[in-house]
């Protein structure tokens, strides 16, 4: 694949999987195989997606700013901070996974986030028919949540859906900007790991210095984002280099 298809290809993506996470979430699954056709390996492809979401999912979480309320007996301050937390832990967990063991878990993590697309409504419902729940377990729920979203994401915001609609009471419309704002949340906490892991992947011309070829021969070149402040976190970037191989 030459630089403009790559280019071409990754831009796409983005437009088509930051206009999906606006209107009903998903984005990934237009991002995520996108890299992976490019030649990513897998946990860099799933880094790299999801900063390239984060402008989308923060652009939303402004546009319905002023509509931010409460979910249920929870204040959205409170899911907020547990939220970030769980991005943050999700996204270490992946760092700490060696690029192997995420080879064999991105297929069953993506048939998870399809069949999560394709059921979740229904299950939703049926679910919200039979069970209610209280501050407690959705401080936890949104906990798990933030977890998933920091490690893949695929489905979270239909998971979060289906999570507020077990509260009693609700009103679907005020639940919009509160599930907009955690899922800007989370991939907010994960990008600032994964940029300082050095996990995010950006196009440079080949031949450039710490530059490795999206597959062997011809094609486009890409280089691990790393930013100046990210230097307190050698530590950690050096034990994920350990655990990878080497890319193609």
């Amino acid at each position: 694949m030459t630089d403009a298809a790559a280019l071409a290809l990754a831009a796409a993506a983005g437009l088509v999987g930051g206009a999906m996470n606006a209107l009903a979430g998903g984005g990934t699954f237009a991002t995520l195989p996108a890299l992976l056709a490019i030649g990513l390996p897998a946990n860099i492809a799933n880094a790299t997606s999801n900063v390239a979401l984060l402008p989308g999912a923060a652009a939303s979480a402004w546009t319905f700013r002023d509509e931010l309320g409460p979910v249920g007996p929870v204040g959205w301050r409170a899911l907020a901070g547990v939220t970030f937390a769980g991005g943050l832990l999700g996204s270490l967990l992946l760092v700490l996974t060696p690029t192997r063991t995420f080879d064999l878990l991105i297929p069953w993590l993506v048939l998870y986030a399809f069949l999560i697309l394709l059921l979740g409504q229904r299950a939703a419902q049926w679910l919200a028919a039979r069970v209610r729940i209280g501050r407690g377990t959705l401080l936890a729920a949104q906990a798990l949540l933030g977890i998933y979203g920091g490690y893949f994401g695929g489905g979270v915001g239909l998971m979060m859906t289906a999570t507020y609609g077990l509260l009693a009471a609700r009103d679907p419309r005020s639940l919009f900007a509160p599930r907009t704002l955690m899922l800007a949340l989370a991939n907010a906490a994960a990008a600032l790991i994964f940029l300082a892991a050095g996990m995010v992947a950006g196009w440079a011309p080949c031949g450039a210095s710490d530059c490795r070829p999206a597959r062997s021969g011809s094609g486009p070149c890409w280089s691990a984002a790393r930013p100046p402040w990210s230097s307190s976190c050698a530590l950690m970037g050096e034990q994920h280099r350990r655990r990878r191989r080497r890319w193609p």
